[in-house]
């Protein structure tokens, strides 16, 4: 099998992925934010589906 090399500087392309670091510029009012957000999703998910739940029953 015929070893190809790549340019120097030229980024390899592969099939493994290489972890990425874990977004090094947010602030924790930005990590803070987006829990919020998740909550307030999820809050919204149940309640809807409380009323769909109460809709068909009554």
């Amino acid at each position: 099998m015929l070893l190809i090399r790549t340019a120097r500087g030229a980024r390899r392309r592969g099939a493994t992925r290489r972890r990425q670091p874990r977004h090094p510029g947010r602030s924790v009012i930005d990590r803070w934010l987006d829990r919020l957000v998740d909550i307030a999703v999820i809050t919204a998910l149940v309640v809807g589906a409380v009323a769909l739940v109460l809709t068909l029953l009554l």
